[in-house]
C-alpha cells in the first residue's frame, strides 16, 4: 500500500471514527410543539393577503382572503418614525398615488394620508390600478379584525438600523397587549432579530427560520452529521429552491424537517400544480398570492 493511500484510509478510517462517535451520543432535540403550528392538513397562508386578488397587505385583501377560508396570512412588518408597527414590506413607501418617503421616517399618520390601494399585482402579473382608496394597516388593527386566524410576521428591518434595534421589543410587547402570541410565527431574513425578539418569548411563540439557520440545517441534511443539528427554529418558511441550484423541497429535506417537529411552508407558490407537488411531499403550508385556488386544492384534497 501506497504512502497516499494509507493516508486516504486513515482520514476515511478517522471520519468514520468520528461519526460514530457523535451517532452514540448525540440525540437529535425535537422542537417542543407550538400552539400555532398544530394543525391536521396543510394549511394556505394568503401571501401579503393574496396580493394577486387585491392591494397587497391593505385591509381589501385580508378581508378578501379570510373570505376564500384561508388559514391565515403572512405578513412583513416595519417600524414608523413614531414607532408604530405597521404591515408593509418595502423600506421605501413608492407604490402610492400621493408620494412617496421611507417607512422609517413618516409617523402613522403621515402614512395613512397615502392611498396604498392605487397600485397593486393583477392576475397576470401585471401592475394594475384601481380608484378605492386603502390606507396602511397596523400590526394592531389586523389582529384585532381577525382574532382567529394565524399569522406568519416577517420582520422587515435590519438589526443594525435604530427601528431594527427597536422591533422586536415593540413587537413582543404588542402580542401580549392583544393575546396574540398562541397565534403567530415570528421570523426575519435576520437570524440576528430572531435571536432579539426571543430573548423576550424566551421560546414561548413559534419562530421561523432565519437564512442562517436554513443554511444549517441543508448543511446537516446533506452531510453524514445529521443527528447533530438541534434547530433553534419551529418552522421552515422557505422557497422551494435556493438561488436556482439547491432544491429545498425534496421529500426526504421535509421528512427530515419533520422528524425534528418543524413544518415546512413554501413561498410563494401559486401554480395549482406546483401546490399539489409540494402537498404531496409533506409540505405542511403553502403560502400564495392565489389563496382562492389554493383553497381550491386543499378542499379536494
Amino acid at each position: 500500500m501506497g504512502k497516499k493511500t494509507k493516508i486516504a484510509v486513515a482520514i476515511a478510517a478517522a471520519g468514520a471514527a468520528a461519526w460514530a462517535s457523535t451517532k452514540a451520543i448525540a440525540t437529535p432535540q425535537r422542537r417542543d410543539s407550538k400552539t400555532a403550528l398544530e394543525y391536521d392538513r396543510p394549511i394556505v397562508l394568503a401571501h401579503r393577503g393574496g396580493s394577486h386578488l387585491a392591494p397587497e397587505q391593505t385591509m381589501a385583501a385580508f378581508k378578501n382572503a379570510a373570505a376564500l377560508g384561508v388559514d391565515g396570512f403572512e405578513i412583513d412588518i416595519r417600524l414608523t418614525k413614531d414607532e408604530e408597527i405597521v404591515v408593509f414590506h418595502d423600506e421605501y413607501v413608492d407604490r402610492t398615488s400621493e408620494g412617496s418617503g421611507r417607512i422609517a421616517d413618516m409617523t402613522l399618520a403621515q402614512l395613512q394620508e397615502l392611498n396604498f390601494g392605487h397600485q397593486f399585482v393583477d392576475l397576470e402579473g401585471q401592475f394594475a390600478y384601481r380608484d378605492t382608496p386603502e390606507r396602511i394597516v397596523t400590526l394592531k388593527e389586523l389582529f384585532t379584525a381577525f382574532p382567529s386566524l394565524f399569522i406568519n410576521i416577517d420582520m422587515k428591518d435590519a438589526p443594525d438600523t435604530y427601528e431594527g434595534g427597536l422591533m422586536p421589543s415593540k413587537l413582543w410587547r404588542l402580542l401580549e397587549e392583544c393575546d396574540a402570541k398562541e397565534r403567530v410565527v415570528i421570523t426575519s431574513f435576520h437570524d440576528e432579530q430572531i435571536d432579539r425578539f426571543n430573548l423576550y418569548a424566551q421560546n414561548s411563540v413559534a419562530l421561523g427560520a432565519g437564512k442562517n439557520e436554513v443554511t444549517k440545517a441543508y448543511t446537516a441534511f446533506t452531510s453524514q452529521f445529521k443527528h447533530l443539528y438541534n434547530p433553534k427554529v419551529d418552522v421552515f418558511q422557505i422557497p422551494r429552491n435556493f438561488g436556482n441550484v439547491i432544491a429545498l423541497d425534496t421529500k426526504s429535506f421535509i421528512h427530515f424537517l419533520d422528524q425534528l417537529n418543524i413544518p415546512a411552508h413554501y413561498w410563494t407558490i401559486n401554480d395549482p400544480l406546483e401546490m399539489k407537488e409540494l402537498i404531496n411531499r409533506g409540505a405542511r403550508g403553502i403560502v400564495t398570492d392565489r389563496p382562492d385556488i389554493a383553497m381550491q386544492i386543499i378542499n379536494e384534497a
